[in-house]
C-alpha cells in the first residue's frame, strides 16, 4: 500500500520536531520536507551531519519516513524572471537583485541536492520556474522563436542542477503548474523534448493545478507513466458564476467570489478515484502526498480529515480478475 504523507510547506511556521509530533499524532506515515521557514535548512543539512542526524531522530521519534524534500521556492528562482514578488522566496540580503537573488537560489538548489543525498532521499520536488511565462497569452505577440528560446534558457539554468543530481542517484519531480516552464500536458511534453527525454526529469503529479485548466488531470499520468515521479493530493474546485473567470480576478485565495479555489480532499471537484485507477495501472507505489490548502477551513481539521478520505481511497489493483471463473 502507498504511504501517505503530508507536505510540510504550509506548516513551515512551526518547529520541525513539533511538526514531526503533529503529523504522527493525525496517523501519517511520513514528511514531504519544505525546505524553508522552521523546518530544513538545506545548506546545514548539506554540510553538518549532526544536524542530518537531529532531522532524522525527530523522523525515527515519531516513526516517520521521508522520501522526498522540496525546492519549490529556490526552484522557482533559478528559472524565472524576478522581481518584488520573489524577495520572500530568499534572504533579505539579496532582496531587489536580481542576479545575487538568483546565484543565491542555484546554491540553495545544489544545498537541496546535498541534503537529499545526506539524508537518503532520492526525490527532490519543486518548481523550475520560466522566463516565458509573463508571454502565456501571446499578446503582444509571442513568436514561437521566443518560446523555443525560453525552453532552451530553462534547459541551460537546469541542466548543471540535473547533472549534479545525476552524481548522487536524485530525480528532480516538476510540479507542473502555472508560472512553470511545464504548465499543462503539451508544455510539459515539450519541455522533456527540450531535455531530450532525460530521465532525471519527471512529474510532481498534483491535480489541483490541472483541473481549474480545465484538463482532465488523470489523463497526465496515463500518457507519461514513465514520469510519474512523486504524487501531491490537493483539490479545487471551480465555481464559475458568470461574473468570474478561471484566471482568479484579482481576488485572493479563499475568496468565494473567485473562480475557482484549492479545497481541502473530498471538498472540490478532482476525480480521486480515476487518479488511484491510474496510478495502480502504473504501478505506482511511491507517496500519496497531502499538500493541505484551503484558506476556509482550520488547518488541522482539513489536514486530520484528507488523511482519512486517503486512506479511504487508496486502493490496490486486483490481483483476480472478476470473471475468471464465470464458465463451466
Amino acid at each position: 500500500m502507498r504511504p501517505i504523507t503530508l507536505f510540510t510547506g504550509q506548516w513551515a511556521d512551526i518547529p520541525f520536531d513539533e511538526m514531526c509530533a503533529t503529523a504522527a499524532k493525525m496517523g501519517y506515515e511520513g514528511l514531504e520536507l519544505a525546505t524553508w521557514g522552521n523546518h530544513i535548512n538545506a545548506k546545514r543539512a548539506a554540510e553538518d551531519m549532526d544536524y542530518v542526524k537531529e532531522i532524522k531522530a525527530s523522523l525515527a521519534r515519531y516513526n516517520l519516513e521521508a522520501w522526498a524534500i522540496s525546492a519549490h521556492l529556490s526552484g522557482q528562482l533559478v528559472g524565472d524572471i524576478l522581481d518584488a514578488r520573489h524577495n520572500g522566496f530568499a534572504p533579505s540580503a539579496v532582496a531587489n537583485q536580481p542576479e545575487k537573488m538568483r546565484a543565491w537560489a542555484v546554491e540553495e538548489v545544489k544545498n537541496t541536492i546535498h541534503a537529499a543525498k545526506n539524508l537518503g532521499i532520492k526525490i527532490i520536488t519543486g518548481f523550475m520556474g520560466s522566463t516565458i511565462w509573463p508571454c502565456w497569452y501571446s499578446f503582444p505577440q509571442t513568436s514561437q522563436q521566443m518560446v523555443d528560446e525560453g525552453f532552451a534558457e530553462i534547459v541551460k539554468r537546469w541542466t548543471p542542477l540535473f547533472d549534479e543530481m545525476d552524481k548522487h542517484g536524485i530525480v528532480f519531480a516538476l510540479e507542473v503548474h502555472p508560472t512553470e516552464i511545464a504548465f499543462d500536458y503539451y508544455s510539459f511534453v515539450k519541455l522533456l523534448e527540450a531535455f531530450k527525454g532525460r530521465k532525471t526529469l519527471g512529474m510532481n503529479f498534483d491535480p489541483s493545478h490541472l483541473l481549474w485548466q480545465g484538463m482532465k488531470p488523470h489523463l497526465m499520468i496515463r500518457e507519461l507513466p514513465d514520469r510519474v515521479y512523486h504524487v501531491h493530493l490537493k483539490d479545487a474546485a471551480v465555481t464559475l458564476d458568470g461574473l468570474n473567470g478561471i484566471l482568479g480576478s484579482h481576488l485572493e485565495f479563499g475568496d468565494p467570489k473567485r473562480g475557482w479555489n484549492f479545497r481541502s480532499l473530498g471538498h472540490g471537484d478532482v476525480d480521486f478515484d480515476a487518479i488511484i485507477r491510474e496510478l495502480n495501472a502504473i504501478g505506482y507505489d511511491g507517496p500519496l502526498s497531502v499538500e493541505w490548502e484551503d484558506n476556509a477551513m482550520d488547518r488541522e481539521f482539513g489536514a486530520k480529515e484528507s488523511l482519512e478520505f486517503v486512506r479511504q481511497m487508496n486502493f490496490s489493483p486486483s490481483t483476480v480478475a472478476f470473471d475468471k471463473d464465470m464458465k463451466k
